[in-house]
């Protein structure tokens, strides 16, 4: 009898076999029951028949509890009902360990997400995480291959750090031994380091940010993949995101149709996914939004009335805000790549252009509300501007004083940027929350479990 995955059940149609795995769900009573069986790589359909069993497989199958472990042994048939086209006839049901208190409940009308992230170790189990993570799974993969593919050298950034890269108000200040260290907000500048050496680098790794946010949008902990190349200036900085968001998202759409589905994800917005992005000037960007806002005002509908309240809250001259981004994302219906930010909303390390008024810095922002899931652009190379950069923002030159080396002994053009994970995966699954697009969520009320 062949071992096997319910993901390669179809390869053994009429065959017997035998699965190993967890009762996730159950129906039927009576003489036949009908057993929801998963075991990590899908869920199938197992019957058991009481006329075509003996007594006690049957009672074994109508006794134990979701989430026992099981081992079944059956004959596969095909059903043209089901997603897998293929059920199981159940001829055994053998109890690895048998539970009655599982504490989920699989057909709960209306979840209680605090409880169920409590049992975020129990949780991501059930249908809905387990695609989100799926489908995470598979973006990652994307990036590295993308990387991959494109020759750049994977480049470890250290988690602790001398210094903040963008901002000391969201640092996560960490006891080192005699000095105080931080860890990483980013790995922008240590990747810099690599661009140097190699050309074309990508970092990929956890950030942290200590931000008292509770938006849907943030999180404490997470995931950006960094790439950094030498000779690379804002308009190739920006191929490089469209090329890059085109590729990550079509593997999604192509690996992932299974997942996509159980999560009812409309996919018309993510197959618009097209490179060129429309390119928009900060300035003109500003000028749609005080259209959009005076348009939203007048409108009928409640949510864009309310949005107009927040859109331009800042005024101009300011980075734009979630309320603004959501109605960019809004009126142009795909991804966009806003430019030239006004130099004093930027970091200390982003080259300015030629008027001094704005950095040649990018912001990717996605449709559907999800925000910017890019950042980046040209880092500045001249060693007089960068000092007085660090000055002006109060950096510590000591502690940047590795990364001013850099524009000492080979400067060059270069620039790259950030993607955060969980926002990308928040946006191809289509979830309200970037909670949901990691497998543990930390946050400002959560560290457990």
């Amino acid at each position: 009898m062949n071992s096997v995955t319910v993901s390669a059940l179809k390869q053994y149609v009429d065959q017997e076999v035998e699965l190993k795995g967890w009762l996730y769900n159950r129906r039927g009573s009576g003489k036949l029951l009908f057993l929801q069986f998963r075991d990590g790589t899908g869920v199938v359909q197992v019957v058991v028949s009481k006329k075509d069993v003996p007594e006690e497989v049957f009672e074994t199958a109508k006794r134990i509890g979701y989430e026992s472990s099981i081992i079944v042994r059956g004959k596969v048939t095909k059903d043209d009902r089901s997603a897998l086209g293929v059920e199981v006839q159940g001829s055994a049901v053998e109890v690895i360990q048998e539970v009655h208190d599982y504490p989920i409940q699989i057909t709960e009308d209306v979840p209680n997400i605090d409880k169920l992230l409590d049992l975020r170790h129990l949780w991501v189990r059930s249908k809905r995480p387990h695609a989100i993570l799926k489908v995470r799974s598979e973006v990652v993969q994307a990036i590295r291959d993308f990387y991959y593919e494109r020759d750049f050298v994977l480049y470890d950034a250290p988690i602790f750090t001398p210094a903040s890269c963008e901002g000391v108000s969201t640092l996560f200040e960490v006891p080192y031994f005699e000095e105080t260290g931080y860890l990483t907000q980013s790995g922008q500048l240590y990747g810099e380091t690599g661009a140097m050496a190699f050309g074309k680098v990508v970092v990929f790794g956890p950030t942290f940010r200590a931000e008292k946010s509770k938006t849907r949008r943030h999180l404490t902990e997470f995931w950006m993949v960094e790439p950094e190349v030498a000779f690379l200036e804002l308009d190739g900085i920006m191929d490089l995101a469209e090329q890059q968001i085109q590729y990550v998202v079509g593997r999604a759409l192509d690996k992932c149709k299974a997942e996509l589905k159980e999560l009812e994800r409309d996919t018309s917005v993510l197959e618009q996914v097209v490179k060129p992005f429309p390119r928009i000037h900060y300035e003109e960007a500003q000028k749609v939004l005080q259209q959009l806002k005076s348009e939203f005002a007048k409108s009928d509908d409640p949510e864009k009335v309310k949005l107009s309240g927040d859109i331009l809250k800042n005024g101009l001259g300011d980075d734009l805000g979630a309320a603004d981004e959501t109605a960019l994302g809004m009126h142009y219906k795909q991804c966009i790549c806003i430019h030239h930010y006004p130099r004093e909303v930027k970091a200390f390390y982003m080259k300015a252009d030629p008027t001094g008024k704005y950095a040649m810095g990018v912001d990717v922002i996605a449709p559907e509300g999800v925000g910017e899931i890019i950042g980046g652009g040209q880092r500045e190379d001249s060693l007089e501007v960068l000092e007085a950069q660090i000055k002006k923002h109060n950096v510590p030159p000591e502690s940047v004083s590795w990364y001013v080396d850099l524009r000492k002994y080979g400067s060059v053009p270069h620039g790259g940027f950030g993607m955060g994970v969980e926002r990308c995966v928040q946006w191809i699954t289509g979830c309200q929350h970037v909670r949901e697009a990691i497998p543990f969520p930390r946050t400002i009320y959560r560290l457990t479990p």
